[in-house]
Order: C-alpha cells, then structure tokens, then sequence
C-alpha cells in the first residue's frame, strides 16, 4: 500500500494489490486556514471523519469528487462496524482531552481498516488514557497513526503504554507540532521519539512511502514521514 502525510491526521492510503488495486482511503481531512497545511486535491474512494464536529478531523466535504463517508463516532455507537467502498471499517468510542481550552471535550472514534492485508489503525482525537476495551482496539495491528503532540490528545506515557502494551509492528506519529502546525504547548517530534532508541526510528524524508507485508518488521520500529508542502 502507499502511505502519503498531508498533516495534522489526515493520511491517504492507496492499495497497490489486487483485487482492490488503485483504491483510496483518506482520514480526518482538516480545514486548511485551521491548521496551516495545504488543500487536499486530491480524491478518494472513502473518506472517515472520527467526528463530525471538529475542523481540524471532519472535513470530508472538502475532498473532491464523491467519496463514500464514515464517521467513526457513529460506527462506534452504533455496531462498532461498517462497510463502504468495500472496506470494513471498526472504530470504538474515544474523547478529547478532558481539559481541552473548548470547554467540552468533543467526542470522536478511533477506527481500524485493513489494505493490502495490512491491519492499520487510527487513533482519531483521543486525549485521555486508554482503558482496557480501547487497549484492547489496538490488538494485533500493523500500521498505527498516532497521535503524538500531548497536548490537546493523549499524554506522551499514555500512548508509550498503549504502544509497550499492544506492540504494533510500525508507528507513524502524526498531530504533533510542525513549522506549519504550532498550538501553543503542542510538542515537536522529538519528545516522542525520546521514548525509542535512534536504532528503533526510520525517517521516510519524503510524505509519501510504500509499504508491504514483507517491510512489517518483528518488532516495533517508528516510521516518521514529512508532510505535503
């Protein structure tokens, strides 16, 4: 599958493999004025927004074309399953952080899909500690976009749990502070990779990688990409 960065959580996912070859997924498009990072042009097969309140996650009205969406909050109160586009999608309920400057954390999904036989999950806009049955979500996963600024999301030692526990084999940071993206107190990468040895951290250098069953590596490795400028 390719992995390409636009910024903030918004990822597309492409499958290269036959029987669903050229098939595109994007995830938690943004307002571009909102957060600094450029327009997405480009189109998508689905589109899954983790709510469909906040600018910075739920744009999918503003990906061209006419994309099949799932809102990942309503998955998760609903069956905790759906299907669009021919991709089953899971999600579980989550929340923003419970001090968020709004007032009122928003409530969003996390969700999970597979391409390419790759098990990839998203942690939407969580910003408390995981309990049991959202650890639990993470099981067995291959690809996890995680969310790894602090502040405004999950602690830094909450994900570092949560990535010891459920091992997935690459993680790809994302929400954190950029020279584009810069919340006030949100961190820059390097509080997150300061839980890793520099031998378990590759750089993409580029915001778009390829990847495949035999570049899932045995053990958790982190997978840091550039985002489209």
């Amino acid at each position: 599958m390719q992995l390409k960065w636009y910024g903030h959580a918004a990822f597309r996912i492409t499958a290269q493999n036959a029987p669903k070859a050229g098939l595109s997924i994007i995830t938690d498009p943004y307002t571009p004025d909102g957060v600094g990072y450029r327009t997405i042009n480009e189109t998508a097969d689905l589109v899954i927004i983790s709510s469909d309140d906040d600018d910075a996650h739920c744009r999918a009205d503003l990906i061209p074309g006419e994309p099949a969406v799932i809102n990942a909050l309503d998955t998760a109160l609903d069956a905790g399953s759906t299907e669009a586009a021919g991709v089953t999608v899971k999600a579980v309920e989550a929340a923003e952080w419970e001090h968020h400057p709004r007032g009122v954390p928003g409530q969003n999904g996390m969700y999970r899909f597979e391409v390419d036989g790759l098990k990839i999950a998203h942690m939407g806009d969580v910003g408390n500690p995981l309990t049991d049955d959202q650890m639990a979500f993470f099981e067995d996963v291959d690809v996890l976009l995680a969310l790894a600024g602090g502040y405004l999301t999950i602690e830094l030692p909450d994900l570092d749990a949560l990535i010891r526990k459920m091992k997935p084999k690459i993680v790809v940071p994302m929400h954190f502070r950029t020279l584009t993206y810069r919340p006030r107190n949100t961190m820059w990468i390097e509080s997150f990779l300061s839980y890793y040895d520099n031998a378990d951290v590759d750089f993409a250098f580029d915001h778009t990688v390829t990847l495949n069953r035999a570049d899932i590596p045995d053990a958790t490795r982190v997978l840091v990409m550039d985002y489209v400028r």
